[in-house]
């Protein structure tokens, strides 16, 4: 694999980390079949406690660690409500108007470290948690009231029908259940423990290297199968690489930039690659509070600026187009022919120069935005920087560390901020996340994730959006999510650049125990089985 000097060095880095994990021992993953360590692309952990993780990396060890009342197969998302299984909960039934859901819960599940049974009084004390604070205040916000009925039910009332409140609601990181009793035990030390009812429990924290757990032996369903989950932090995209090629991990976060897929297969054909479809919604917020972007004209010449199948089409065979905010094949999703035809924007360099003459800028404009150093979001920004110079925008792009990064976006330190996230086939969780008034985001960092102040400084969709969420029937539901797609379109505050398969390249040795076809962009490891030859 071309052992230069260069990547000796990054080798290095790499396996200097994994001696934190264990020694010598741990840099050899691939001569050890009890242990799977996955290799993060990130510089390090911020938090182990699901209601407060906004770096994806993070949920990694969330998914191992902590569960839901409800969640999907592994491998795939639960496009119907009748298609989501029991986890936490072992039933549930909802009132005609989708406004009252009641759960049996599963006996005997007991938290890890011995903090006992988990009972409606956890239950309730998540999901009051999550709808207190958190990172998705918001999508919450429909919930009335959680109360317990005895120590094995829970019911929870809607402000508004939600038809679709399992994904919506139920499977959502924030709303894992956590102990009570540890919760509030730790105090703010949770945020970096953990204590929940996995199939993995939390033995290792550390905010340089990553994370270690071991198989939660009083787990409720099967045990897992592979005894250690190490997930570490190898930010660096070359070490990270080594790190798999030569054996340090078995799996790794891979580098989402043009040609790597290829580039892999044909040094290790052995090599497995797991694709989420569509995997992440890359947005890019337009922040309306920054001149001259609060001009209309200013915005869709950006859109005109922007060859968006290219940038899709660069990152095959993980790249994805998207006419609207949606992918064609989701509720609300539209192909672009099927769009009225001044909402289409189709690339012309020529007319973007001419939007932004008649605003008043004839030789262009000159504005800094921040990126990751993660290769998706700077290879896909450096995509775009280069194709709107071409109608006029000079973008002073500052690319840095990933973790501050998402720090800055949230305290509004940014002017075009891309977003990745996986969503589910819900069209108003995206809405909720990034365009609500409610989200807006506020530069103590304590708002959320609406980058362009959409529905502050202009009208918005919060009415739509209200209307969506009240719809008892899915027709209704997708009828109004389609009405806010060309809302969007019309004001531009958010642009749909591309969706973008995550992905994961494992080693030949390792078998997850189930297809990877859909889903976040994280999958649990308790079914994995891996081979030592």
């Amino acid at each position: 694999m071309g052992f230069s000097r260069r990547n000796v060095l990054r080798l290095g880095v790499a396996t200097a980390a994994l001696a934190g994990f264990g020694g010598a021992r741990a840099q050899d993953a691939s001569q050890n079949a009890d242990v799977i360590r996955m290799g993060i692309a990130a510089k390090g952990p911020r938090y182990s406690d699901p209601n407060l993780t906004t770096q994806g990396s993070d949920n990694w060890a969330t998914e191992q660690i902590y569960e839901q009342l409800v969640r999907p197969e592994d491998g795939t998302f639960a496009i119907k409500p009748e298609e989501f299984l029991p986890t936490l909960a072992t039933s549930w039934t909802s009132s005609p108007d989708a406004k009252t859901w009641t759960f049996q819960l599963r006996q005997g599940v007991q938290f890890h470290k011995g903090f006992g049974e988990m009972t409606s009084e956890d239950v309730v004390y998540s999901f009051k948690r999550a709808m207190a604070s958190g990172t998705n205040v918001t999508i919450l916000s429909n919930i009335a009231d959680v109360v317990a009925n005895g120590p094995y039910q829970v019911t929870i009332t809607l402000k508004s029908p939600d038809a679709l409140f399992l994904g919506t609601s139920v499977f959502n990181n924030n709303t894992s259940i956590v102990s009570k009793k540890a919760a509030e035990q730790m105090g703010e030390a949770f945020g970096t423990d953990a204590v929940g009812t996995g199939p993995y429990e939390l033995v290792k924290f550390d905010t340089q290297v990553g994370t270690v757990m071991k198989r939660h032996d009083g787990y409720w369903g099967p045990k897992a199968k592979i005894s250690t989950v190490e997930c570490v932090y190898i930010a660096d995209t070359s070490a990270r690489t080594l790190a798999l090629l030569s054996g340090n991990i078995d799996i790794m976060e891979a580098v989402r930039a043009p040609g790597w897929v290829a580039s892999m297969q044909q040094r290790d054909p052995t090599l497995k690659i797991d694709m989420t479809v569509p995997g992440s919604f890359n947005t890019l917020h337009i922040n309306l509070t920054r001149k001259p972007f609060d001009d209309l004209k200013v915005r869709q010449a950006l859109m005109h600026a922007i060859d968006r199948p290219a940038v899709a089409q660069a990152l095959a065979p993980m790249g994805g187009t998207m006419a609207g905010l949606q992918p064609d094949f989701f509720p609300a999703g539209f192909k672009t022919e099927d769009l009225p035809e001044e909402l289409r924007y189709p690339y012309d360099p020529d007319k973007a120069k001419a939007l932004l003459a008649e605003a008043g800028f004839p030789d262009g404009i000159s504005f800094p935005s921040l990126c990751s150093q993660r290769e998706d979001y700077a290879s896909t920004m450096l995509i775009v920087q280069e194709q709107i110079r071409l109608a006029g925008f000079n973008m002073d792009l500052r690319i840095g560390d990933h973790t501050a990064y998402h720090a800055d976006n949230r305290s509004d330190k940014n002017t075009l901020a891309m977003h990745s996230s996986s969503y589910p086939p819900i069209p108003t969780q995206l809405y909720f996340q990034q365009l609500s008034k409610q989200s807006e985001v506020k530069s103590d960092g304590k708002g959320g994730g609406n980058y362009s102040h959409y529905g502050v400084v202009m009208p918005g969709i919060d009415d739509l959006l209200a209307q969506a969420l009240a719809a008892t029937d899915f027709a209704t539901y997708d009828g109004i999510c389609r009405k806010i797609e060309l809302q969007v379109l019309r004001d531009l505050p958010l642009i749909g650049l591309s969706t973008l398969s995550f992905t994961t390249a494992r080693r030949g040795n390792v078998d997850l125990g189930y297809p990877v076809k859909s889903g976040y962009a994280r999958w649990r490891f308790h079914r994995a089985t891996k081979t030592v030859v």
